[in-house]
């Protein structure tokens, strides 16, 4: 059983309690206020530390963009300037080879401009010397004249070479195609001494023997057979196994 002054305490316990749990109350709730600030705090400053990492890869990739680009560009760059100097260095092999080719048609020029005043050997009619490139295209442009038929051309190609080259080898040779040629216009006392000029320079002329059955022919032409009739007999002794001497055979028959 219950006595007053417990009901009296009753009361203000209650009041206590209610007083304590009212306190308790709000220090959760202060607590609760106090952990949702912190978590808001805390995502802001996740969201930011994002949204900078983000910009921070948005700037990253720019950059990285902008390197490849001007990578890019430095490659194309290089791209060219491999092409020009490959071009320059074409060029400039093409260059070398044209300057080697006229060097070499300079140096084959210069070789054959020496060559034209070089003496050369030669054999002519049996005879072997050494005659100057000029002379030796000036007596066979003649003698090209003579066996083409045209005997006063020839006739003036071989009296000037004659008289160009009186002492070149070539001529004994001239003088019995220039003799030829007066025989061909009917000149024979011109040719008669173009002969004796031959015979008496080099008797033992591959020629000889033709010369001195072409003197006889010549003195035949002119009504001389006394003077021919010696001729022939003067080839046959000098000359007796030659072929002008079957010739002469015939013609001392004839004269006869």
């Amino acid at each position: 059983m219950m006595t007053a002054s417990s009901d009296f305490r009753l009361p203000r316990l209650r009041g206590l309690c209610l007083a304590a749990l009212l306190t308790m109350t709000a220090a959760a709730s202060q607590a609760a206020l106090f952990s949702d600030d912190e978590a808001r705090r805390a995502i802001l400053e996740v969201r930011q530390r994002v949204d900078t990492l983000q910009q921070r890869q948005a700037d990253d990739v720019t950059q990285l963009r902008r390197s490849v680009l001007d990578m890019q560009r430095q490659i194309e760059t290089l791209r060219s300037d491999v092409a020009r100097l490959t071009g320059q260095n074409e060029q400039l092999v093409r260059e070398a080879s044209e300057l080697q080719r006229k060097q070499k048609d300079m140096a084959q020029g210069v070789d054959e401009r020496l060559r034209q005043f070089e003496p050369v050997q030669v054999t002519v009619d049996g005879q072997q010397f050494q005659a100057d490139p000029a002379e030796q295209r000036d007596f066979d442009a003649a003698l090209a004249q003579f066996r083409a038929g045209q005997f006063p051309e020839a006739r003036k190609a071989f009296a000037a070479f004659v008289n160009s080259y009186p002492k070149s080898g070539y001529v004994p040779s001239a003088r019995f195609w220039l003799g030829n040629t007066q025989y061909a216009g009917r000149d024979y006392k011109e040719a008669i001494a173009n002969f004796r000029s031959m015979l008496t320079a080099v008797p033992n002329h591959e020629r000889a023997p033709e010369a001195t059955l072409s003197i006889a022919n010549c003195q035949i032409e002119m009504k001389d057979t006394r003077a021919a009739r010696k001729t022939l007999e003067e080839l046959l002794k000098a000359y007796p196994n030659s072929e002008a001497a079957v010739a002469a055979k015939d013609r001392l028959a004839r004269l006869k």
